[in-house]
């Protein structure tokens, strides 16, 4: 069975400073098993540029990792992950982030 994952891309702040201190020190704790019931992998990136050297439409991404798309509708039903949902648009002074939901496909080599 394919994983799924919700991925959250972030618009580039007004305050670089003010959004990472409270993404990192007080966000990204609130992305755990205890809010997010049946995560299997959390991947926060930030975006440094891009191929063609323009600016990036995106800041920040962050990747949850659930087993199906069943795991992510349980764990986006209750209150503790609402409540980080919640904190995670607040911190977001470049505008509201972009929630996608997707089905993985892998292929290794």
């Amino acid at each position: 069975m394919a994983g799924a994952k919700v991925i959250v891309l972030y618009p580039s702040p007004r305050d670089v400073d003010t959004f990472e201190r409270d993404y990192t020190q007080d966000h990204v704790p609130m992305v755990n098993g205890q809010n997010f019931n049946g995560i299997t992998k959390f991947i926060a990136s930030k975006i440094v540029g891009t191929a063609d050297g323009s600016a990036p439409p995106f800041y920040r991404v962050a990747e949850l990792h659930f087993p199906s798309m069943e795991a992510i509708q349980a764990a986006a039903a209750s209150a503790s992950a609402q409540k980080a949902m919640a904190h995670g648009i607040s911190i977001s002074s470049g505008g509201t982030p972009l929630f996608l939901i997707a089905e993985e496909e892998t292929t290794t080599f």
